[in-house]
């Protein structure tokens, strides 16, 4: 028997897989594997919630063996055929390190779910990765697609496990899927209609470790466009993303689309004045441009809101879609909460949550988009240094409280390179619990209020991972709106 034959409409009895994690993706791979036959052994450190607990007691009434302790993923159980790894499993991980020394093959559900589709209906993937802006993205094309009358579900890392779309009994017109460094590790076949690198800076060092750990990063993201069918989509303002089209083995004839907030040159998506234009899509695209909308039809300005709208432009143009469909997604489209979302203005102070801004990058991203600013950051590093955004926005910052376990590493790159501002470090709120969380917040709102006066913006940006003190970064930002509703209360 050949895993590598192997698709939905074979019988995989006699496969022995092992799933490992048992997240969300974890739980629909061991679930599908199942049904369609094969001996499924998942394996985590423990269950999480309530929810997990019923979904091994299905798995296991299904014929699944499910093993959810501390120490289940130390050792590869005997005579496996076939791993399914969860993003979150370094490959240095016992289990991997076991199945490669033993020479079984290792997918993520992302390949799974390549290898599950149906190919009497071939339904594309239209793939984003990026170290910012992938679930807005990818959000944004799933409502241009929709807008365009197609059957087209947002999967992957937004949310949605990709193995349960190619799986519905109802094929989806096209897929609009996002993928992370991580899934893109274990991703070995996929070839996307189009994909797009929206931006690569640094992050998840603590994943990817050792002195090349940059550089295996990047070389996982731009794993995105290998046999990519018609295009490519990079940000001509981030020379990397470029260079991996470059170095990406493509399928004959798929090219190069850029896309920038500057004039469009020929083969790119950008801005003309305040309209988004396409002159890579169009027959006379050497003399012409179509217009797509303008800036005013979305939901903000904010220049990496923008670049998002045309990297998602350009994907759904790919795929074929009108002028009218992309207008029409886009001036529709609404982000998720914690992603630039206005909390309140109050006496001329503007306070928006970026909670989901959980690295350097993300960040500066967001600072960039006010002036001037009380920048509230802090959290879990991983990794990251600050140099970088500081130097970008110190002329902008009129005062920063941090937060977090790791909120030195900022203030060190703060005392570097922006000494004149002034700091101001809010303690505790590390046990991670709501009501210790929303105390934290009603510290640091009360802080950034003594800061900021009328004209300024108080920005919710950390730059860093939640979990050192809140269980996600929606439970941060929801801490931060309710603190900074509590005190406009007060005040009233």
């Amino acid at each position: 028997m050949d895993i590598d034959d192997l698709g939905r409409h074979d019988s995989w009895e006699g496969v022995r897989a092992v799933v490992a994690g048992f997240g969300v993706s974890g739980f629909a791979a061991a679930d599908n594997l199942t049904h369609l036959g094969a001996s499924v052994t998942a394996l985590a450190e423990g269950a999480r919630n309530a929810e997990e607990l019923e979904k091994a007691e299905l798995l296991e009434i299904l014929g699944a063996r499910v093993l959810l302790h501390e120490g289940a993923t130390a050792t590869l159980p005997d005579d496996v055929d076939l791993v399914v790894t969860s993003p979150g499993f370094r490959p240095d991980a016992p289990l991997l390190v076991q199945a490669a020394e033993r020479g079984v093959p290792v997918w993520g559900e992302v390949e799974l779910a390549w290898r599950l589709r149906d190919p009497a209906h071939d339904t594309p993937w239209l793939c984003v990765t990026g170290t910012n802006g992938k679930t807005t993205t990818v959000q944004m094309l799933d409502a241009i697609l929709r807008a365009a009358g197609l059957r087209s579900r947002a999967v992957g890392n937004v949310g949605t496990p990709i193995v349960e779309a190619v799986m519905d009994p109802e094929p989806y017109d096209v897929l609009a899927v996002e993928l992370s460094s991580f899934q893109l590790h274990y991703t070995h076949s996929m070839s996307p209609q189009a994909a797009a690198v929206l931006n690569v800076a640094e992050d998840h060092l603590d994943w990817y470790t050792g002195p090349s750990g940059m550089d295996d990063y990047v070389a996982d993201k731009g794993r995105i466009y290998e046999r990519t069918q018609l295009a490519c989509v990079y940000n001509v303002a981030d020379p990397v993303t470029e260079e991996l089209v470059r170095e990406a083995d493509v399928v004959e004839g798929a090219r190069a689309v850029g896309f920038t907030r500057g004039m469009p040159g020929v083969g790119m998506v950008g801005l003309v004045e305040d309209i988004l234009a396409d002159r890579a899509f169009v027959e006379q695209r050497d003399s012409s441009a179509a217009e797509l909308c303008t800036v005013g039809d979305l939901a903000s300005d904010a220049p990496h809101f923008v670049q998002n709208a045309l990297a998602a432009a350009a994907l759904a143009r790919a795929h074929g879609v009108s002028q009218a469909a992309v207008r029409d997604g886009l001036r529709g489209f609404r982000p998720d909460g914690h992603r630039i979302a206005l909390v309140a203005e109050h006496d001329g102070v503007r306070w928006v949550d970026d909670s989901k801004a959980t690295n350097p990058h993300a960040a500066q991203s967001s600072l960039l988009a006010y002036d001037p600013v009380v920048w509230v950051a802090g959290g879990l590093a991983k990794g990251a240094r600050f140099d970088d955004l500081v130097l970008a926005a110190r002329d902008r910052l009129k005062g920063v409280v941090l937060i977090g376990r790791d909120r030195q590493v900022i203030a060190e790159a703060l005392s570097r390179h922006a000494p004149d501002v002034r700091v101001i470090a809010v303690d505790g709120g590390e046990t991670g619990t709501q009501d210790d969380g929303r105390a934290l917040m009603g510290r640091v709102v009360d802080a950034a209020a003594g800061l900021a006066g009328a004209g300024d913006t108080v920005l919710l940006a950390p730059g860093c991972a939640s979990m050192d003190q809140f269980t996600s970064y929606a439970a941060r930002g929801d801490a931060f709106a309710a603190a900074v509703r509590d005190r406009l209360d007060d005040q009233r």
